[in-house]
């Protein structure tokens, strides 16, 4: 019995050695192709080694955009660095319109007579007690309640609370009945008339209302029920951590509100050991505006009290905006993305 033998062509091996060798060429040419190919934040493929060509108008766009965000912030910036830049510079040059830039003939004189006025380190001091537990107060009133507003068990009970809420942002008793009021409470003349009064923040509680509505998955709420957490226990163990950009935002808000409080203690405090920083800048320049006019007629002893009143104020307004410069660069991040998702919906 004979088997059939198939010849095969002596150059098919040669061929198959030859596809085979061009397969692995074209694999390993697209291999580093592929694998330089990496997905981008937005799970997009993203080469470094290719860029999109702009064309000449999308060169013109983008030098515009760019000279008016340089205009703007040279308007936003020059008028605080000039006054660092006056605070620190000889008067006499001030007024003759030869600073701009750079300080002339540096001094500190300025700072030294608004700090030789004892009363600045206790105005410093009343004003961070002051903001420090206001602050405080205000976090721990206004978290729940936006919480709490936040819940659509409570039903339509919330409408009405809120709508009781958003009235005292557009009418108030006045300042008489304010008065009066405090006067019965016993805050006059009391530390507590900076903190209680202003416990809560309308405007700051519907943002936080809207980011606990719409940063906060429904899912989390079901997940802790099952998991035997209360209301309070999800509030305080996943709310909580998880709302630290509008607690940064918010309590930003009230801390440069408590900072810059001025109204209150004009109108209730009367005791000198009880003012804010606010009040105490405002008293040395009051008294340096007073020594002004108390000066003799000769014209230059006017002059040179107007230019020490013009130094006074210009370090008055750098160590009252000081702090919160130093304090704001570390809570941008959470600022900028807390105003955002807080501010989606209402």
């Amino acid at each position: 019995m004979s088997m059939k033998t198939r010849n095969v062509p002596s150059n098919a091996g040669a061929k198959a050695v030859s596809l085979n060798g061009l397969d692995a060429a074209k694999m390993a040419t697209t291999a580093p192709t592929i694998a330089s190919v990496k997905n981008g934040k937005d799970g997009v493929p993203f080469n470094k080694h290719y860029h999109l060509q702009k064309s000449v108008p999308d060169w013109i766009v983008d030098i515009v955009i760019w000279l008016l965000l340089a205009i703007i912030v040279v308007i936003v910036i020059y008028p605080l660095w000039f006054i660092l830049v006056a605070s620190f510079s000889d008067q006499r040059l001030v007024s003759a319109g030869r600073v701009s830039v750079w300080p002339l003939g540096f001094t500190t004189a300025g700072y030294q007579r608004v700090f030789q006025d004892q009363r600045i380190w206790t105005g410093y001091w009343n004003t961070i007690v002051y903001s420090v537990l206001g602050t405080a107060l205000n976090l721990v009133v206004t978290l729940p309640a936006a919480f709490a507003l936040s819940r659509r068990e409570v039903g339509k009970v919330r409408r009405v609370i809120l709508f009781l809420f958003t009235f005292t942002m557009y009418f108030s008793g006045g300042l008489i009945p304010s008065y009066l009021l405090y006067k019965q409470l016993g805050l006059l003349n009391n530390m507590w008339v900076f903190i209680l009064p202003g416990a809560v923040s309308v405007w700051n509680l519907i943002i936080a209302r809207s980011f606990f509505e719409t940063s906060i998955p429904e899912d989390m709420f079901d997940a802790a029920k099952l998991d035997g957490l209360s209301y309070g226990g999800y509030f305080m163990k996943i709310v909580i951590p998880l709302s630290s950009a509008i607690i940064a935002v918010i309590g930003l808000y009230y801390f440069v509100g408590h900072w810059n409080d001025y109204f209150t203690g004009l109108i209730y405090i009367r005791e000198s050991g009880l003012e804010p920083l606010q009040n105490v800048l405002q008293s040395i320049l009051l008294a340096n505006q007073t020594n002004q006019l108390g000066t003799g007629a000769g014209g230059q002893s006017m002059l040179q009290q107007q230019q020490i009143a013009d130094q006074i104020k210009y370090g008055v307004i750098i160590v009252s905006t000081l702090p919160l410069l130093i304090i704001y660069p570390f809570l941008q991040k959470y600022f900028d993305k807390g105003v955002m998702i807080g501010a989606v919906k209402g």
